[in-house]
């Protein structure tokens, strides 16, 4: 039985980000295998593609499209932004008519930053996403979409509420949604995947944080070339690997 719902003085002003960083890794054994990497990445998730996961976000938390801004970078990257309406909708466009009557201030924000520079091979590519919302929809309830949108080896996500509104009798709330970790809307069988999970609450001040990192995995995961999983150099490019993604866990050098 669903909750029953607060009652407030007017409008949900509440701001609620939910920022979801997530770096992909890769092996590759020389200088046109990088190359190919990021060719590879340009493809997967151009500006077109991360547009279509970002609607798809929208239709997760059942608000409305209003406008669609895409780019791609030179040499590589891509950009995507996708203001919308907090009034649920499933995700479906409001047509331009309405849009002039918008006072709402929800978005999303899609970037990516492939990196070939490492001279040991490792290359990576990292996803910054942000959706900020203003209203009753809770950015949380797409977490589990963006794990299976991406593939995820370290992941971070922060949660913050900020501002306030009231309730009908005029007394002010910071939150209008209560819960204790950022892994509390995580699929167990997502959270079964990582080895590492780190999480830093503090619910009093509405502010959460989540790092994750992936359990070991064989190279066949890692490969841009699967028939090179016999290569005499994959050993050792897995052990650089792994402290590749303990370093980007643990933000050290």
């Amino acid at each position: 039985m669903d909750k029953e719902k607060i009652k407030l003085s007017g409008f949900n002003n509440l701001t609620k980000v939910l920022s979801f960083n997530l770096y992909d890794f890769c092996i590759t054994l020389d200088d046109d295998q990088k190359g190919r990497y990021v060719s590879y990445i340009h493809d997967k998730y151009n500006a077109s593609k991360i547009t279509e996961i970002s609607k798809e976000i929208v239709k997760r938390i059942d608000a409305n499209i209003l406008s669609v801004s895409a780019q791609d970078y030179d040499p590589v990257g891509a950009s995507a932004m996708v203001l919308m309406s907090d009034v649920k909708g499933g995700g479906n466009p409001i047509p331009s008519t309405q849009v002039s009557m918008h006072l709402d201030k929800s978005h999303i924000t899609v970037h990516t930053y492939p990196d070939a520079a490492d001279p040991d091979g490792i290359c990576s590519f990292r996803v910054d996403i942000d959706i900020s919302t203003c209203g009753e929809i809770i950015p949380l309830d797409s977490i589990n979409f963006l794990f299976e949108a991406f593939e995820c080896d370290v992941v971070y996500i922060d949660y913050v509420v900020r501002g306030y509104t009231r309730l009908a009798d005029g007394r002010k709330i910071y939150n209008d949604h209560h819960f204790n970790s950022i892994l509390d809307f995580v699929k167990p069988e997502l959270k079964r995947n990582y080895t590492f999970l780190s999480d830093i609450n503090m619910p009093q001040d509405n502010t959460w944080q989540t790092k994750m990192m992936i359990k070991e995995l064989g190279p066949e995961n890692y490969l841009l070339n699967p028939e090179d999983i016999s290569h005499p150099d994959v050993p050792n490019k897995m052990k650089l690997l792994r402290e590749e993604m303990k370093e980007v866990y643990h933000m050290i050098h």
